[in-house]
């Protein structure tokens, strides 16, 4: 070995041999802290990247986070930090530092390095969260909501230690694990110690995936199903049995009352009546009729579409001006918003038919049902439209498509293509649409040349159009075919924005001018964007009308867009938009 070589290595022993000692020494002095910090065992590249991650995650995102939701988000993202900044430590460690002249540094060096990266990591992280609550406060104001104060904010970084540490706790207990089976192998076969550390974490990442699929997963869905199940039992307070003939679950409807779940007792009950919807448009109205099926109605799908078919023959509902299939949420839920704007704008001469198919909330089945759902929206529509269909041609109504969130999901289900629905279809409005819709999602990559992904035009808006509000609804004054495809969207939802491909890549909407209700500071991170907008999606209802995945009566402007109903005004849209939002307010809030 060359002299120099020799050198070299001698002067790394020593200052090795230094560190070792000054670490032995600092544990003989402050007994306590040493252990602690043994415990802990943190690597400092780790912290770096960590309180990085961490800042990151306090930028804004879709919708105001109080401290709770950006303490989860925080202690996630700190936790994946934290993994990447060993990660890049150990490859530096392993293949650049080796045989540098000044490597390892000095001891006093590494002392302050010792102070001086936890000390700055939560300095850094304190005033990333004073920024973050003024900027939170800031889209609060945006949507016309309450923002966080700066002093309740800062409770933040206690939570999202708390969680960072359990991740970085139960990685390393999986680590642990795996270079146990790999000392069980070497013992027992003498396989090379490769190949029993591969093996090791092979058998970690199949008992992880086993236990989280075949008991989290599952054993949660089963749980979760049981526990809603039980909730569809019960009933809305104010919500009655209708006795109008016109309406599921009335004494002379085929599908009891019983059976309708929670969600379809409670849109049977809420049906307005030809004297309200009289009083408001000033004009002789028919009774609405409402038609719905619930899981218990029948117990097959096949059973229930007849039983469909069937209510709609009963309560005459091909004779009505209008027919408007609904593919629901997960639980059956339909908007009461949408129900009565239609049931105004047609003055009742219409029918309205939906049916459940889960007992879950949407965003449960948009991970586990989203094949039920898409199925459900096909066997409606197919059923329906095949019965419909059978009628003369100049003798039927018209029929639409409405569907709200998961709704739309199972709504575009029922199609292979834009031009199967027109075909089928007389109209559909589509609100707040999952970024996984196929259609949607064909639609708006192949969006005009310098159009946006969050406001795109698709074909000179000759067929299908995107709105974000009730004036873009009327918007542009240019031709527009019949039948007419409508998708209100709002730049804030999450519910249109989230995609797993959030964790990898940056999507168009982040690299493009911000829509118009979000905040041009937000950026995409890998990684982090996805755990915010994933957050977002918990409170995606929870902000004023006309943001987040809240719309409103934006529904009704689209409504009449789809519709194009004979003469209709502005006067006439703002009469009933009052009407809407006073019967809302003599409701009080969804239960």
């Amino acid at each position: 070995m060359p002299a120099s070589q020799v050198d070299r290595l001698a002067a790394f022993e020593a200052r090795q041999g230094r560190i070792i000692a000054a670490v032995t020494d600092f544990g003989d002095r402050h007994p306590f802290p040493a252990r602690v910090w043994g415990w802990l065992s943190l690597d400092f590249t780790g912290i770096g990247f960590a309180a990085l991650f961490f800042c990151w995650s306090l930028t804004p995102s879709l919708l105001p986070r109080d401290w709770l939701f950006q303490g989860i988000i925080g202690g996630i993202n700190a936790a994946i930090g934290y993994g990447v900044g060993c990660a890049v430590g150990w490859v530096v460690a392993r293949f650049v530092l080796p045989g540098r002249p000044w490597w390892p540094p000095p001891l006093h060096v590494l002392r302050a390095v010792r102070v001086a990266v936890p000390v700055a990591a939560v300095l850094a992280a304190v005033v990333a969260l004073v920024l973050a609550a003024e900027e939170q406060r800031q889209l609060a104001a945006l949507m016309g909501a309450e923002g966080s104060t700066t002093s309740g904010y800062l409770r933040t970084i206690l939570l999202s230690l708390a969680i960072a540490a359990a991740l970085i706790a139960l990685w390393r207990g999986l680590r642990d694990i795996g270079r146990w089976v790999a000392a069980k192998l070497i013992r027992r076969t003498r396989m090379p110690l490769g190949l029993a550390r591969t093996l090791g974490v092979l058998v970690v990442v199949l008992l992880s995936f086993m236990l989280v699929d075949g008991v989290l997963i599952r054993g949660t869905y089963a749980f979760v199903n049981q526990a809603f199940g039980l909730r569809d039992d019960t009933t809305r307070p104010g919500a009655v049995q209708p006795l109008d003939p016109a309406k599921s679950g009335s004494p002379a409807s085929l599908a009891a009352w019983e059976t309708l779940g929670y969600e379809g007792r409670n849109f049977v009950s809420r049906g307005l009546d030809a004297e309200e919807l009289t009083s408001v448009n000033v004009s002789p109205a028919r009774e609405p009729i409402r038609v719905y099926v619930g899981l218990d109605t029948a117990p097959t799908p096949e059973e229930r579409a007849d039983l469909i078919v069937a209510e709609l023959e009963r309560t005459g509902a091909f004779d009505r001006s209008a027919l408007v299939l609904i593919p629901t949420t997960g639980t059956g839920w339909v908007n009461p918003t949408a129900a009565r704007a239609m049931e105004l704008v047609h003055n009742g001469d219409l029918a309205l038919v939906a049916w459940q198919y889960s007992y879950l909330p949407s965003w449960i089945s948009f991970l586990a049902d989203r094949e039920k759902a898409a199925a459900a929206g096909k066997m409606l529509v197919e059923r329906v439209q095949e019965r419909w269909s059978q009628l003369p041609e100049d003798d039927r109504p018209a029929l639409f498509l409405y569907g709200e969130s998961l709704g739309t999901q199972s709504g575009e289900g029922a199609f292979d293509s834009l031009a199967e629905i027109r075909a089928q279809m007389d109209g559909v409005l589509w609100v707040g649409p999952p970024n996984s819709n196929r259609l949607w999602r064909q639609l708006v990559e192949r969006r005009d040349p310098g159009t946006t992904e969050v406001q795109p035009v698709y074909a000179d808006g000759l067929v299908v159009r995107f709105a974000h509000d009730p004036e873009s609804v009327h918007e542009p004054d240019t031709p527009w075919l019949s039948p007419r495809v409508l998708y209100i969207q709002h730049a804030s939802d999450p519910v249109v924005w989230w995609s797993p491909d959030l964790l990898f890549s940056r999507p168009d909407w982040l690299s493009e001018p911000p829509g118009p209700d979000r905040l041009p500071q937000m950026r995409w991170f890998p990684f982090v964007t996805f755990w915010q907008v994933s957050a977002d999606l918990t409170n995606a209802a929870g902000v004023p009308d006309g943001h987040g995945h809240n719309y409103g009566t934006s529904v009704l402007d689209g409504w009449i867009e789809i519709t194009q109903p004979d003469g209709w005004t502005e006067t006439d849209t703002e009469r009933v938009r009052l009407a809407i939002e006073a019967f809302a307010a003599d409701d009080g809030p969804e239960k």
